[in-house]
C-alpha cells in the first residue's frame, strides 16, 4: 500500500471570502481529506464548512496541535498516512508552518519520508513584504520581540542596525493588543530616517499597508487597534 501525503492547507486572513484568496484546487484537495491536524478544532470546522457548505463535519477526524501538544502525540497524528490516507494541516490563519506550530508535524513528516504538499494561499508576512517597498532579496522574519521594555529596545536597535549594515528587511509581529505599545516603542527607539511599514488586516476590507519614515510616523501614530499586524523596518 502506498503512503498518503501531508497537505498544508492555507486559511483566509480574517473574514475574507474564500474565492478571493484561495484557488479552487484547494477545495478539491480538502474534500478528499478526512484527517486534519489543527490549532483549534472549532475554527477549523468553521473554515471547512465555509470552504464547502456540503461537507459532513462528523465524518472527519481532528487532531489538536498547539504549544501544549506532546511530541509523541504529533507523530501519532501521521499514522493515517501509513494507511494510504491523506492528512491536512490547518493553521488559525494564513499558511501552516509559517510562524505556526505546524512546522513540528512537517519536520516529523520529512524525517519519515512522507510527501509534504504545500497549497497556495495568503501569507501576511510575504504579502506585507511585497507591498512595503523594502528589500525582497534579503529579509529576516524575527517573530515576536521581547516584552520587557529594556530588552525590547535593545532588540529593536539590533534589528535596525542589521537593516543598515546587512541591507536586510527586518520583519516581526506582536500580539494585537500590544500593537500600539510596539509602534510607540519603534518611534521612540529607531532613527528618524529609518523606514517602518505597518501592515494590518491584509486581504480584508479594512486592510492597511503603509510605509513611512519614523519621523513621519511620529507626527501621527496610526490607530491599528487590536487587529493582527506585521511590522517591517528597513534603512532610510
Amino acid at each position: 500500500m502506498s503512503k498518503g501525503s501531508l497537505y498544508l492547507i492555507p486559511v483566509t486572513l480574517g473574514e475574507t471570502p474564500i474565492d478571493k484568496v484561495l484557488p479552487a484546487n484547494n477545495r478539491e484537495v480538502i474534500d478528499s481529506i478526512k484527517h486534519f491536524i489543527v490549532e483549534d478544532i472549532r475554527s477549523a470546522r468553521r473554515f471547512l464548512k465555509k470552504s464547502n457548505p456540503e461537507i459532513v463535519i462528523d465524518d472527519l477526524t481532528f487532531y489538536t496541535l498547539n504549544e501544549h501538544t506532546k511530541g509523541e502525540d504529533i507523530g501519532a497524528y501521521l499514522n493515517a498516512i501509513n494507511e494510504g490516507l491523506n492528512v491536512g494541516v490547518i493553521s488559525e490563519a494564513g499558511c501552516p508552518a509559517i510562524a505556526d506550530p505546524g512546522a513540528d508535524v512537517v519536520a516529523i513528516a520529512q524525517s519519515r519520508n512522507i510527501k509534504v504538499i504545500p497549497l497556495v494561499g495568503p501569507s501576511s508576512i510575504l504579502m506585507s513584504l511585497m507591498a512595503s517597498g523594502f528589500n525582497g532579496q534579503k529579509f529576516t522574519f524575527n517573530g515576536y520581540l521581547p516584552i520587557e521594555p529594556n530588552e525590547r529596545a535593545k532588540a529593536i536597535k539590533q534589528l535596525e542596525q542589521r537593516a543598515y549594515s546587512e541591507d536586510t528587511t527586518q520583519i516581526f509581529i506582536e500580539a494585537p493588543y500590544r500593537n500600539a505599545k510596539l509602534i510607540a516603542d519603534l518611534i521612540k527607539t529607531c532613527r528618524p530616517q529609518t523606514r517602518l511599514c505597518i501592515a494590518s488586516a491584509i486581504t480584508c476590507e479594512e486592510e492597511m499597508i503603509v510605509t513611512k519614515h519614523i519621523k513621519e510616523w511620529s507626527k501621527r501614530i496610526p490607530e491599528v487597534g487590536k487587529i493582527p499586524a506585521i511590522f517591517l523596518i528597513y534603512k532610510g
